[in-house]
């Protein structure tokens, strides 16, 4: 039992978890510095969120095994489905579980954030969910998968950016604010800029596998041009915001991460082991979470 419970937390790839937080974390913060906030909304925004990241993740290990593009030359972490750990009928079962939860979770927390709302803004944040759900179990499952087509760095910036920022705040405040896209677009930078370094150090392997990323697309040096103007785009987003609301030198509480995003670029840009980037995607993963942290202090102390 033990074991199972092992191999099925490396299945959850819980090392990914804190990224999918940002989002919800920031869209709280940014509710809670417009005098609106809500523990329910916090709490359930925070549970659908960790939700739709397992399901991604195990929707995403059970589309590459089937496709063959986990193979023994796969340099990031070991997948279950390749490893045959799990198989194929378990690991369906699962994605079937964590999609009922994520709709539970995410139906609550409608319920929660819009208790009397018209209903057309009920559908609309239903419609929005149940494309969050398609999109997280679409990216490696299906006919036509839109990660093997170039296109999962869009849909990771719309839904672990603005959808992730702007959903949360909405669901405090019961308003949408404009400007909260600029911080929302950040973070959206941020992970497309995790999902670009995962592809980087996967060029090769997905290259051979007919998996078209957007960085096979545009090959290492220009992948390594658009990873440089994300993270400094990201940067350059949330100064605006701050200069635009500012009140206090605290909102430069984000400044302290920049040391680390400035490092993490450089090391991206002059990498030539594939496999050591492995690190760095940890390393812009857990910065923009500290990130998310930090500008919302900011925003409320």
């Amino acid at each position: 039992m033990k074991q199972k419970v092992t191999v099925w937390l490396q299945a959850f790839r819980l090392r990914t978890l804190p990224l999918a937080l940002s989002s919800t974390l920031l869209g709280s913060f940014l509710a809670y510095s417009k005098g609106k906030f809500s523990l329910g909304v916090f709490f359930l925004a925070s549970l659908t969120t960790l939700f739709l990241q397992i399901l991604s993740n195990l929707a995403n290990d059970y589309g590459d095994g089937i496709r063959g593009s986990d193979d023994e030359n796969r340099l990031g972490p070991e997948r279950v489905i390749q490893s045959g750990k799990v198989t194929l009928k378990a690991m369906k079962r699962m994605i079937v579980i964590f999609i009922l939860l994520s709709l539970i979770s995410g139906t609550v927390l409608i319920f929660t954030g819009l208790p009397q709302y018209p209903v057309y803004k009920t559908a609309v944040f239903f419609v929005i969910g149940l494309s969050a759900i398609i999109a997280a179990v679409k990216y490696t499952i299906g006919k036509q998968p839109y990660g093997y087509v170039g296109l999962g760095d869009i849909f990771v910036f719309i839904y672990f950016g603005i959808v992730g920022v702007c959903g949360t705040f909405y669901l405090h405040t019961g308003f949408f604010d404009p400007w909260v896209l600029l911080p929302a677009s950040t973070i959206g930078m941020f992970s497309s800029g995790v999902l670009n370094i995962n592809n980087l150090r996967d060029i090769h392997n997905d290259t051979k596998n007919g998996k078209r990323t957007l960085v096979v697309r545009l090959g290492i040096k220009a992948a390594k041009i658009y990873h440089v103007v994300l993270v400094s785009l990201a940067v350059l987003l949330s100064v605006f915001y701050t200069v635009i609301f500012f009140k206090s030198p605290v909102q430069l509480l984000f400044m302290v991460t920049l040391p680390f995003l400035m490092v993490e670029v450089r090391n991206v840009f002059q990498n030539s082991i594939p496999v050591e980037l492995n690190n760095e995607l940890k390393k812009l993963a857990l910065t923009t979470f500290a990130f998310s942290l930090t500008f919302g202090l900011g925003l409320i102390l």
